[in-house]
């Protein structure tokens, strides 16, 4: 397909524009204090954080749902230090991590840098599986509302990435076509296969390193889109 026709870019939020992993960290430092929970931080996240990849993954594939995944992560991660809570106490620091995850907005490296420069040729969009009322937040709170035209979040679809669905309520809602739409995110499966399923452009953001078919165009650094587009 030829870029040059391109007129509308959708990003993915966590871990491509927003430091997912820098601001959660934050935000259980504050959960940890509030609930009075003792087990090292470091440590503590070392654990979770795969654990709540494998959650999101079920998460997509309509295997959880929202609490479960709430929980579930929780539940799992502290199962492997031989610590439990009662339910009612996991809800309560499921609920307090979401309330102080918007709280902190740090971005990933020359995340602001391109999207002004994006912005001058492409209208900019936002596609995430994340839940709506935080995915809000983090965009305002953050200062990079100012740079999208549409955001739509699976809830609102009914489904989540990769299902092509999101994509074409994504490409409706922004009044542009699949052949003029470039997807980036850092979800092979969800962002770029869900996306060349819909008949869009892609460019992988390879922020976790991994191994996948190089004929896919990719990029490690958010700068290097300027490469592409």
């Amino acid at each position: 397909m030829d870029r040059k026709n391109i007129t509308d870019i959708f990003f993915d939020l966590d871990h491509t524009l927003w430091d997912f992993d820098k601001n959660s960290s934050l935000a259980f430092a504050r959960v940890f204090s509030k609930h009075k929970v003792t087990i090292d931080l470091i440590e503590f996240l070392k654990i979770y954080e795969p654990i709540n990849l494998e959650y999101w993954k079920k998460y997509r594939e309509e295997k959880v749902t929202k609490e479960e995944l709430r929980r579930g992560r929780l539940n799992d991660a502290f199962a492997m230090f031989q610590l439990t809570f009662p339910e009612e106490y996991i809800d309560g620091m499921a609920v307090s991590y979401i309330d102080e995850l918007p709280v902190d907005n740090y971005l990933l490296d020359n995340a602001v840098a391109i999207l002004e420069y994006l912005q001058k040729n492409y209208r900019l969009h936002i596609i995430t599986n994340g839940f709506r009322e935080v995915q809000n937040l983090k965009l305002k709170n953050s200062g990079i509302e100012k740079f999208f035209t549409t955001v739509t979040s699976s809830e609102e679809v009914g489904v989540k990435k990769p299902n092509p669905l999101v994509f074409s309520s994504a490409l409706k809602k922004a009044d542009t076509s699949a052949e003029k739409s470039m997807m980036i995110g850092d979800s092979f499966e969800a962002d770029i296969l869900g996306a060349e399923a819909a008949g869009m452009h892609t460019l992988f953001f390879n922020y976790r390193k991994e191994i996948f078919d190089p004929a896919y165009a990719t990029v490690n650094h958010l700068s290097e889109i300027k490469n592409y587009l």
